[in-house]
Parts: C-alpha cells; sequence; structure tokens
C-alpha cells in the first residue's frame, strides 16, 4: 500500500479547499442552512459541475471518472468537513449512486448516472425506520423485516399495472425533502414471498409529501417523506439481492464520512490552537500552560490516527481486502467529538455561544453518531465479524 497522495489528489485537495475558503465562510454555512434546501445550490453547482466530485466513484462510460475507489471521494469529504459544507454529495453520490450502479438496468444506469455525476440530479435513500446504519450493516445485520410493511410499518409495494404504487412513510432521509430522486426500500410480496425492494421515485411525483425536519445537526439536513399511492420505478431486478450491495456501499459510507469526522476535527483543532495563542491569562497565553499543550497534543495524536484509519478504509474498499470502514468511522466520530468536546472548553465562555462555530463541529460529531453510529455498536460489530470475542452477540 502507497499511502502517498498523487499529484492528482494533491491537486484535488487544493483547488476545493480553495473553492470553499472563498465561497463557505462560517456565515456561508448559517445562510445556506436557513435556505428550504439546506445548502447553497451556487455551492453545489461549482462543486459538481466545475469540480466533478459526485463523479469521482462513478464508472467512466457514465460520466464519471473510474467508480475504482473511494479514495478521491474521502479526500473531498474532508475538505468539506473542515468547512462543514453543507452540499448533497453524501446522499447522492456516496448512498444513492452505488446502488443505481449495481442495482439499476442498462436503461436505468444510462438515464440516471451521467445526470448524476454532473450535478444536474440529486439523489437520496430513503430507509424505514431509524435503522440506516444497520441497514448499511455498519452496526449490525439487518433484519427479515427491516423494510416494514403492513402492521409493521415502514412502506409497502403493490404492483400495480403499468408499474408499481408504494405507501408509507420515511423518516429521517438526508436531503430527503429537496433531492430530485428518491430511492425507497420497500416490503414487498406479502408475508409467502416476503422480500424488500428498492424503487425509484421522481420527486415530483404525485402523492409524494416531503417535509424539512429539524435536526441536531442543521449542516446535515434531513427531511420525511410521505407516500400516499405513489407511482414507482423498481430499480433493477425483483429477484436482485438488495443487501449485499447495500453492505458494500456501508463500507463506502464509512470510510468516506470517517474522513469527513477528521477534516473537521482538524479544523476545530486548527481553530483552538489559534485561540490558545491569543487568549492571555495571568499574563501569559493559555497555550503556553503545560496543561492545555498536553490536552491539545493528545487531539492532535487522535485525528491523526483517525486520519490513517479512514484513508486506509478508503483503500480496503477499492481493492476489496476486507471490510474495515465502520471501524474507520468510529474512530473518526471519536476523534471529532474529543476535538470539538476540548474545543469547546478551552475557548472559554464563548466556546458555549451559539454565535461561536465550535458548537456546529460538536453537533456534526453528535448529529452522525445518531444517524451512523454509535461508537461503541460501530466497534462492537466490527469485532464480532473480525470473531475477536470468539462467536457470541454483538453487544448492545
Amino acid at each position: 500500500m502507497d499511502a502517498r497522495f498523487t499529484p492528482e489528489q494533491d491537486h484535488i485537495r487544493r483547488t476545493l479547499r480553495e473553492l470553499l475558503r472563498k465561497r463557505c465562510s462560517p456565515g456561508d454555512v448559517r445562510a445556506a442552512v436557513d435556505t428550504p434546501a439546506g445548502y447553497d445550490p451556487a455551492l453545489w453547482v461549482a462543486l459538481a459541475r466545475d469540480l466533478g466530485l459526485p463523479g469521482l466513484a462513478l464508472p467512466e462510460t457514465h460520466g464519471g471518472v473510474d467508480g475504482s475507489t473511494a479514495a478521491e471521494l474521502a479526500l473531498a469529504a474532508e475538505e468539506l468537513g473542515r468547512a462543514l459544507a453543507p452540499s448533497p454529495l453524501l446522499a447522492t453520490a456516496v448512498l444513492a449512486a452505488p446502488l443505481v450502479t449495481a442495482l439499476g438496468t442498462d436503461a436505468q444506469r444510462a438515464d440516471l448516472l451521467p445526470r448524476i455525476a454532473s450535478g444536474a440530479l440529486t439523489a437520496a435513500l430513503a430507509v424505514p425506520g431509524t435503522a440506516l446504519a444497520t441497514v448499511l450493516s455498519l452496526t449490525g445485520e439487518p433484519r427479515r423485516d427491516w423494510a416494514g410493511g403492513g402492521r409493521a410499518g415502514g412502506v409497502q409495494a403493490t404492483r400495480r399495472d403499468p408499474g408499481w404504487r408504494l405507501y408509507g412513510q420515511v423518516g429521517q432521509v438526508l436531503d430527503g425533502h429537496s433531492a430530485q430522486l428518491l430511492l425507497v426500500a420497500a416490503h414487498a410480496g406479502g408475508y409467502a414471498r416476503s422480500r424488500t425492494l428498492l424503487f425509484l421515485v421522481a420527486g415530483d411525483a404525485p402523492g409524494l409529501v416531503r417535509v424539512r425536519q429539524t435536526s441536531l445537526d442543521a449542516t446535515r439536513p434531513q427531511g420525511r417523506v410521505e407516500l400516499r399511492d405513489v407511482p414507482a420505478e423498481l430499480l433493477g431486478d425483483e429477484e436482485a439481492d438488495v443487501l449485499g450491495p447495500l453492505a458494500r456501499v456501508g463500507d463506502v459510507v464509512g470510510a468516506v464520512l470517517a474522513a469527513e469526522a477528521v477534516g473537521a476535527a482538524d479544523r476545530i483543532l486548527e481553530l483552538t490552537v489559534e485561540h490558545a495563542l491569543r487568549r492571555e491569562q495571568f499574563g501569559r497565553a493559555i497555550g503556553s500552560f503545560q496543561a492545555v499543550k498536553h490536552r491539545l497534543a493528545d487531539v492532535y495524536v487522535q485525528v491523526q490516527a483517525a486520519g490513517s484509519a479512514a484513508y486506509y478504509a478508503a483503500w480496503a474498499t477499492a481493492h476489496e481486502e476486507e471490510r474495515v470502514g465502520g471501524l474507520a468511522l468510529a474512530q473518526g466520530l471519536e476523534s471529532l467529538r474529543t476535538a470539538a468536546s476540548e474545543g469547546i472548553q478551552l475557548h472559554g465562555g464563548i466556546g458555549f455561544t451559539w454565535e461561536h462555530e465550535a458548537q456546529l463541529y460538536f453537533k456534526r460529531a453528535a448529529g452522525d453518531e445518531l444517524l451512523f453510529g454509535p461508537v461503541h455498536r460501530l466497534r462492537a460489530y466490527a469485532a464480532d465479524a473480525a470473531r475477536l470475542f470468539g462467536t457470541g452477540e454483538v453487544a448492545v
């Protein structure tokens, strides 16, 4: 494994950081999250059309770059994490697009992937309930009825000429209130042939009701999706196994989110060090006190270790060496939570105010743990999968 970045990857980092420095200041972030979509459409155009971020992990035949590695996506996510830039990249390019690539028919891939790669089409994955991390095999294996349906709630799919109709409700869908295309997991077949399938639903489909939800992390907008006899198109084939592709997507999601958390942790650490060098107490900068130095040094070591884990996970997903995305995500989220907590404390009184950006980084760590964690379950499932402690069940 060569841990060095290629010249192309270094160019992606420099270009993206410069763009975000100009277009995504803390004031810009706050203004963007207050819009109905929850992100700046002009910035998304720059990220997608000008820099081509959604196409980093899509096949070249469908407008992407190569579709073979998550390293570039992880690198882009790290820079976006530094700025806490709200964008549809995670929902569109990391969650939805790989599923279209893996499960879609030739016609569906030819129609959807070029538009996703160009940024013209945003997408979201709608999984019933609050078990997204389990469905992605990050914190456990999904149950047989993970999409619900019938008395279990969730979403029910019924065949009706000339296609399918969906009924039900899904909450906590990343960008679910604004995405132009929804990939909805729904239960079909009744009890005898019970199975879960993925369906394509247009954002303007009749009977579709979408509402933005209040979330802990406003930079990661979520929506509630209600489906009332909504027409849908089956993604791929009825006999396709959706759990395998979802697990592979989950590994990539873990690596990308880990890198994003590392970028956020590195930035809040920078802000804290800058403040420690400026803030004076007893006639000295607080950064000169040994106790403060030790605390910041511990955070630095933790962030660097999380960065190594994130990029190893990205490399491993490309080479199919092992599934370590969840473990890398646990380390990334823990490093961000620690860096944000120390940042708030060492900023003193100002660190606890809504006006300061330190609280935004803490909310990102907490919000991601709610969606994709928590950390102890990510680690417990990784340990169980590796049979570190025998064959016992994952601790909850």
